[in-house]
């Protein structure tokens, strides 16, 4: 038996195939897109998918029983929707937690063009089984003009000293894209 000379990289590597795995068993699971008309600008379509994420969290002491906590956090989404908002991205978030009261932080989800979607994330103190609220705050490209609604709750499925992997669980919203020169999308 070989052992690894770099047992955190082999990790990483092991989170980044479960992340994918999960992400492919998702998309077989249902059609990226229900079909139908095109959506009128500004028509609201509805959502719901998978986001699967790993990376770094810090944390300082905040007080007695209390940690303040910033996750960095990478991995895919994979969503299905209503007339072409299906969509798999690759997504990046930075939250910060002060222990006691609150959640905030930003995502940005990349497609396969390089298309962005950003948005504000709200909640209770982040860990296992706490709801956290997304704001669709715009986006690049073919998702310029997007704004919107989601939210899910989050699970960790693994946690070591400094690193974290989890997924979001009822990921569910609402988005709607209304051209910056009002113009048909």
């Amino acid at each position: 038996m070989v052992r690894s000379r770099h047992p955190r990289r082999s990790r990483r590597r092991a989170v980044a195939a479960a992340s994918l795995a999960i992400a492919l068993l998702a998309a077989c699971a249902r059609p990226a897109s229900e079909g139908g008309a095109a959506p009128q600008p500004g028509e609201w379509r509805s959502f719901e998918g998978t986001w699967t994420a790993a990376g770094d969290r810090h944390t300082v002491e905040a007080g007695p029983d209390r940690q303040a906590t910033i996750l960095d956090l990478s991995g895919s989404i994979l969503l299905v929707g209503e007339r072409g908002l299906g969509a798999g991205f690759q997504a990046r978030a930075l939250t910060f937690s002060d222990g006691a009261a609150t959640t905030v932080g930003r995502a940005v989800w990349t497609d396969e063009r390089g298309d962005r979607i950003f948005s504000e994330l709200r909640g209770a103190p982040v860990s296992t089984g706490r709801r956290i609220q997304g704001a669709i705050t715009g986006g690049t490209g073919r998702w310029s003009g997007i704004t919107g609604e989601y939210a899910f709750d989050w699970r960790y499925v693994v946690e070591t000293e400094g690193r974290i992997q989890g997924r979001a669980v009822g990921l569910r919203g609402r988005a709607r894209i209304v051209p910056p020169d009002g113009g048909a999308r």
